[in-house]
């Protein structure tokens, strides 16, 4: 028989409405946690900033994904067109100047890189695909996708005590406050 002791993950806590999500999220913001985050059945308009969240660098991510397929089309359809293979067609030269020809397939390819950097940018700052968390062993928190409204409180926080967290939980109006803990590795 295995004596392996499981790691705690958190406190999870449940909360009645949206507006009571919100004003626990400013709570826990303001008594310095930072390992923590919300679970909402849709989304809660400003929820990030009562979490005191940064604005994302997705932006920026898919801005110069985007040049990079500007760029990359334009010296694809440079390099074949002018450079290597100079293809005149009546009488146009084949230099820089024929820039007006390379559009669609730089617009194309901006586009193509944007939604790329979109999509694995996206995954990669959510930490996605993540197949199991610890939260899932609680039978309460499937309801976040339905009708409930949860905070988790995780250990790694410097802020986190056992006793203390639970009661801070109860304090700011959670409910169901469970200790969620984690299968060893």
């Amino acid at each position: 028989m295995s004596t392996t002791r499981k790691r705690v993950y958190g406190y999870l806590a449940e909360f009645k409405s949206a507006s009571a999500l919100y004003k626990a999220a400013e709570k826990v913001r303001d008594a310095g946690f930072t390992k923590w985050d919300c679970y909402s059945p849709y989304p809660i308009h400003g929820l990030d900033h009562a979490m005191g969240l940064k604005r994302s660098i997705l932006p920026y991510l898919v801005f110069f994904g985007g040049m990079t397929g500007t760029i990359t089309a334009f010296i694809l359809a440079y390099t074949t067109q002018v450079y290597l293979y100079p293809t005149v067609v009546q009488a146009k030269p084949a230099n820089f100047f024929t820039l007006p020809a390379f559009f669609p397939i730089m617009f194309e390819l901006t586009i193509l890189f944007s939604g790329f950097t979109t999509l694995f940018g996206l995954l990669a700052l959510m930490k996605l695909p993540r197949f199991n968390h610890p939260l899932f062993v609680s039978k309460q928190f499937e309801r976040a996708t339905d009708d409930g409204f949860f905070i988790a409180l995780e250990a790694r926080d410097p802020k986190f005590s056992a006793a203390g967290t639970k009661d801070f939980l109860g304090e700011i109006g959670g409910t169901s406050i469970e200790l969620i803990e984690e299968e060893p590795a």
